[in-house]
Parts: structure tokens; C-alpha cells; sequence
């Protein structure tokens, strides 16, 4: 009998256990599922060549078919040699000249590639710990691959005229002074891209997290996964599939709803939609955009920025950012989630550093081409620097900048600070998750040429880590790819005139009535040695022992970007695992900014991920409210009819909860109910 017993709660404990199991096998999804996961990012070069630039070249405009390069050169064997060659185009000579200097500087090898392997490897180990019996197969996709053309989102795509007519893409520098290019493999694109590995390894899915510009939404990473698709459509119609993608940064697909509709096959290159299709931001949020922990590592490297001997009162903070490319803000939110990072970064720093005062953090962009009112041309001016990189036009806007605090010019940001009295400026990149080129000698020659080289905080010591041979960043003149003849004569780079009589800044080489390019020697900048705020060569030279006149007589440093931190692969596998585990929820509402009391709007709710069937909650907020009032149904729908008594600004949210109970939420902030 005792036996029985035995067995009997032998059998009982085994039941119950299976039935555990089987509960945690349907809330755990289909064990051992694997699944793909890219890691996108900007890509470049580890080492600079002449090929390698040729290929970042051909890379970038194989994405817009509407540009000359795409239609005339990277299939057409003949015109391979236009590419790099300066009598065709600036573009080449000015990149490779910056970048020989800037490669020099830091030692030759750019630290980006071996960092991303590092957070790579931290990201795919966080996964592997996941509790939930899923396989990850992890890769990486950069928008320019200079160096490693099987990581192009479609190398083959390149290697094969997409028409079928052409030649297939096989250069190796046989039109060049310096060809053939040694160890140039002609099939290097005739390869496996990232996401043929990923399916041809088994994967069910693809899950694409972004990291070109610290996880902010970005036309280059919209081109990457457009092309991604490309190779999941081929993939899927050969081997009936229906494997899906899913961009986690913009997984309401924001940017291919809101993509301009005419003229057909509308690219950038033919200027200004005639017809766009016009999508609120609000409802399809970037959940890495507003991830606190990603703000909190920018926040930790400009902490590590700080002085020591400069109190927080005294302290400015620039958050410089990148731009996009012109008419890309028709569907383009880039800077929009860049100022919400920005002010996620702001509220981490004001809450450890009390102190510190608001309005001496703020947003910064490059300069752009402009027209220039001596000759009406738009062009490359002085002004704007000879920057190319200042479109920083919000969302849907008119090319309209931030009109506030985070739309500053660099060079009006650091006049800004220096004549609020600030003693010392970190300046930050918070759209670099990875220090690079650009960040170690690009953006520090930038700020110098401004505000100084010896008021650098490492000037008295050099950082010789970094930049091994001289232990600076800083060329003799910004603009060091300028062509350097002055009508027979070698131009003048020195603030305030050479001693022989030469001027400062050269003479306009290019004559007035036609457009002034990058190369023209009158758009560089001397690296001096307190800056060119606050000098004016009318009223004395420059001293190199101190600043004169006004210019800017605290310090300044960089931040330090979050690089190999461990904590860089945790958020990433965070974010992938809640894309697979739970539900992602966006809202629509027939893109209505607000409603009049007594009319009515409807909220729609769509879940890309998760498993139905799905419960939904809705609440509202009103402006002032401490808590969430529950409204409507258990329905994908609610229908809002507000009265007189609810005028006001409302936030909106929306929580899911699917059949494995899994929970995602979104909220639309600010809907205003108006008399």
C-alpha cells in the first residue's frame, strides 16, 4: 500500500511538473527557435586606402538609383576611374586627404571595427544567457563598408547590374595612378552579405537593432534595412518563406509610411517630393532614442569630460550631432530623436550636478552649403565653415532647424557659452556609441579652430594614448584638403597674416560668378592658439601666450563615448529579446494633432509583435494630472468624444497584454482637446 502511495504521488508530482513545463513552453514561445539578429551601424574603414575609399564611395550611392554615380558608373567598367578622380568630383579628394591626416594621427587604424566586435560579443552573450530557450545568430550590417564588403547589407547587389545589363563590379584600381591595388580581390562583392548568412544558418526571423548614431533613427540605417529587405524578398520567393524583419528602432515603420509618394521612385537626388505622404511622429516612438541607460552612458563619458578645478556652475556642456541629407526630412525623424536624447542626457546631468545651469547645455550642428548673397550662388561658404554636414531639419518640417537650445550652430554655441562666462565646455557626440576618426581628431579640429588648441584641457600633458606620434588631434588648418596655391603662390594659413605680407584667410580662388567648392583654399581655418571667436585681426595680432581681445579664456575637452562598457551589449539584448519576448504597440489616429470639445477621433492601437490574441487598456492623462484614468474597452479601437469640461493637453496611452503575457505599452504625448 505504502508502495502505491509512492507512485501514486510519484505519478501526481511528474503531472504536475509537465504541466509546468508545458505552461512555461507556450509563455517561452517555440523552444529553440532561432532567430537572426544584425546590428547595423555606420560603417567606414579600419585602415585607409585608396581602394577602401572607392569602395565606401561605390557603397553609398548604390542606394539612391536616381544619382548619377548609380546610373552611369558602378556598372559601366569604363567610368570606374571617375570615381577617385578630382577632375570629376571634390568629394574623393577631400575625404582622402581628411582622412590620411586624421588616420595619421591616431596611429593609423581607426578603433571603431575592434570596439563594435567588442559590443558585438557583449551583446550576443547577453543573449545566449536568455532563459527562454532561444537561439540567437548574431551579425553586423554598416551602411559604407570600405574595408569589409561582406558586410554591405547585399554585396551582390553591387557585384550584379540590377538590370541584367552592364559589368559586373570587379574593379581594382586598374585605372589608377597607383594601380592595380595591391591585394585587391576583384570578387570581393561576388560574397554572402550578413543577412544571407543569418537565413542560410536557420533563422526564423530577423531582428534588426540599430546603432549607427547611438540607436537614433536614420535615413543611412532606413537605406541598410531596405536593402536588408531586398534579400529577405529574393530569399522568401525562392524558397516560399515568409521569414519577417523587424527594425526595432522604428518598429511602427514610421519612415516607409510616411515616405514620399511622387514622383514615382522619388530618392533624395530629384529635390523636393511633389507629393508626400504626411505621418505624425507621435504614437510610433523610438524606444532607443528614449532608453535612459543609453542616455546615462553619454551622461558617465561627459562626466568623465569634466575639470577638475572648473565648478558645475561654470561648466557648458555641446551636445554636437550629425546631420541628414537635404529633402530626407520628408520621412526622416533623426533629429527629433536626437533632441530627445539630448534631453534625456540634460535631466541626468542637472539631477547628479544640481549646480549645473540648463541653459549651459545645449545642441549644435555643423555648417551647410548657403546662398551666398555677394554672388546669390548657393555654395560653400566661410561662414558656414565649408561644412557639409549642417542639414539638421526637423521631421516634416518646412527645412526648418530647432528654433531653441538644441539648434545651434557649433561655432554660435561656443560664442554662446564663452559670453555667458563659462570656464570649461565638454563637448559631446552622443550620436557615437563608438569612439572613432570622427570624434578623435574630425570634431576636436573642429571646436579648436574656434576656441583654441592650447585651451584643449590636455594641452599641457598630450594624450599620447590616442594620438601616439605628437599626443594632439590638430592639424596646422582645418580645411587641410584645400587646394594650397594662391595665384602662383603658396596660400596663407596663419591667423592674422603671414609676415611676409601674404592675408589671411586666402583670397577666393574660384571666381565669383561660379560656385565655390570644398577644395577652394579660402574656407580653411587656422588651428591657432586661442581661437577665432572673439579675434579680430584689425585690432592686433594674435598672442600665442594668452588670448587678446575677447576670445575664449577657459578649457574645454571631449566626452567619452561608451565604447567597450558592457553595459552597451546589455541595452542592445534588452532591447531584442523584448522585440521577440513581448508585444511592441504603436498608435494611429488619423494623424490628428488634436480635436474641438464634441467632435470625436479614433484611436487605432497595432502590435507587431507579441502572440495574440491581445487585451487592451487605455487611459489618459490630462497636463497637471499625477495618475492615469481608465478609459474605453478591451478593444484594438476607442472612439473619444470629449465634452466642454475637457479642454486641455492630453497624454494618451495604450497597454497590451498578449496571450503568453507579455505586456508592451506607448504613449502619444500632448493631444490637445481645444473649445
Amino acid at each position: 500500500m505504502s508502495r502505491f502511495k509512492g507512485y501514486l504521488w510519484g505519478g501526481l508530482l511528474l503531472v504536475t511538473v509537465l504541466v509546468l513545463v508545458s505552461i512555461l513552453y507556450v509563455r517561452l514561445g517555440e523552444k529553440g527557435e532561432k532567430i537572426g539578429v544584425l546590428l547595423v551601424i555606420h560603417g567606414g574603414m579600419h585602415t585607409i586606402a585608396p581602394q577602401y575609399m572607392w569602395d565606401c564611395s561605390v557603397t553609398m550611392f548604390a542606394y539612391d538609383h536616381n544619382h548619377p554615380v548609380y546610373k552611369f558608373v558602378i556598372w559601366k567598367a569604363k567610368n570606374w576611374s571617375n570615381v577617385l578622380n578630382t577632375q570629376v568630383t571634390a568629394f574623393a579628394r577631400s575625404f582622402l586627404l581628411k582622412y590620411y591626416f586624421e588616420y595619421e594621427r591616431i596611429g593609423g587604424v581607426d578603433p571603431y571595427r575592434t570596439i563594435l566586435e567588442t559590443q558585438l560579443a557583449d551583446m550576443k552573450t547577453e543573449l545566449d544567457k536568455n532563459p527562454y530557450g532561444l537561439a540567437f545568430e548574431v551579425d553586423w550590417a554598416g551602411w559604407i563598408v570600405g574595408d569589409c564588403p561582406e558586410h554591405y547589407p547585399y554585396p551582390r547587389f553591387i557585384y550584379t547590374p540590377p538590370t541584367g545589363k552592364g559589368d559586373n563590379v570587379t574593379y581594382c584600381g586598374e585605372g589608377e595612378e597607383d594601380g592595380p591595388w595591391p591585394d585587391c580581390d576583384p570578387e570581393r562583392f561576388n560574397v554572402d552579405g550578413p543577412a544571407e548568412r543569418l537565413l542560410k544558418k536557420g533563422v526564423s526571423r530577423i531582428i534588426v537593432v540599430d546603432l549607427t548614431m547611438s540607436g537614433i533613427r536614420f535615413s543611412k540605417t532606413f537605406d541598410t534595412v531596405q536593402m536588408t529587405k531586398r534579400v529577405l524578398d529574393k530569399w522568401n520567393g525562392e524558397h516560399g518563406t515568409s521569414i519577417p524583419l523587424l527594425w526595432i528602432n522604428d518598429y511602427s515603420n514610421l519612415m516607409e509610411r510616411s515616405y514620399p509618394i511622387e514622383p514615382e521612385g522619388w530618392t533624395r537626388f530629384l529635390g523636393y517630393p511633389t507629393k508626400d505622404n504626411h505621418v505624425l511622429l507621435k504614437g510610433g516612438p523610438n524606444p532607443l532614442a528614449e532608453d535612459p541607460e543609453i542616455a546615462e552612458l553619454h551622461a558617465n563619458g561627459i562626466e568623465a569630460g569634466m575639470s577638475d578645478t572648473v565648478s558645475d556652475a561654470e561648466t557648458g556642456v555641446v551636445l554636437m550631432d550629425h546631420a541628414i541629407f537635404s529633402h530626407n526630412e520628408t520621412f526622416d525623424p533623426k533629429i527629433n530623436d536626437t533632441i530627445t536624447m539630448s534631453k534625456n542626457i540634460q535631466s541626468l546631468l542637472l539631477e547628479r550636478h544640481p549646480e549645473m545651469d540648463p541653459d549651459n547645455i545645449v545642441g549644435a550642428y555643423g555648417g551647410g552649403r548657403e546662398v551666398n548673397p555677394e554672388n546669390g550662388l548657393f555654395e560653400y561658404t566661410r561662414g558656414q565653415r565649408g561644412d557639409r554636414l549642417g542639414t539638421c531639419y526637423l521631421y516634416e518640417s518646412e527645412k526648418q532647424m530647432p528654433d531653441n537650445k538644441w539648434g545651434y550652430r557649433y561655432w554660435d554655441a561656443l560664442e554662446y557659452l564663452k559670453n555667458r562666462g563659462v570656464k570649461h565646455i565638454v563637448v559631446a557626440f552622443p550620436q557615437l556609441a563608438t569612439a572613432s576618426a570622427l570624434d578623435l581628431v574630425e570634431v576636436p579640429n573642429q571646436f579648436g579652430k574656434e576656441v583654441g588648441i592650447k585651451t584643449w584641457a590636455k594641452w599641457g600633458t598630450g594624450d599620447y594614448e590616442k594620438y601616439p606620434e605628437v599626443g594632439h588631434p590638430f592639424t596646422d588648418y582645418w580645411g587641410n584638403w584645400v587646394y594650397t596655391d594662391c595665384g602662383g603662390e603658396e596660400c596663407c594659413f596663419e591667423m592674422g597674416g603671414c609676415a611676409d605680407g601674404r592675408e589671411y584667410p586666402p583670397p577666393r580662388q574660384v571666381p565669383p560668378d561660379k560656385k565655390r567648392d570644398e577644395l577652394d583654399p579660402s574656407l580653411a581655418y587656422d588651428l591657432s592658439d586661442y581661437g577665432h571667436l572673439g579675434y579680430n585681426p584689425d585690432s592686433g595680432p594674435p598672442d600665442p601666450n594668452g588670448p587678446v581681445q575677447n576670445q575664449y579664456t577657459g578649457t574645454w575637452d571631449m566626452w567619452t563615448p561608451p565604447n567597450d562598457d558592457p553595459r552597451v551589449g546589455k541595452i542592445l539584448a534588452r532591447h531584442v529579446l523584448n522585440a521577440v519576448i513581448n508585444p511592441m504597440v504603436y498608435l494611429t489616429n488619423g494623424e490628428r494633432e488634436g480635436v474641438e470639445a464634441g467632435g470625436g477621433v479614433t484611436w487605432d492601437a497595432h502590435v507587431v509583435t507579441g502572440t495574440p490574441d491581445y487585451r487592451y487598456e487605455w487611459s489618459i492623462k490630462k497636463e497637471g494630472a499625477s495618475n492615469w484614468s481608465t478609459v474605453g474597452g478591451d478593444s484594438s479601437t476607442w472612439v473619444w468624444t470629449p465634452g466642454t469640461e475637457d479642454v486641455g493637453m492630453y497624454d494618451v496611452q495604450c497597454k497590451v497584454t498578449d496571450a503568453k503575457g507579455g505586456t508592451g505599452e506607448v504613449v502619444w504625448k500632448e493631444f490637445e482637446v481645444s473649445a
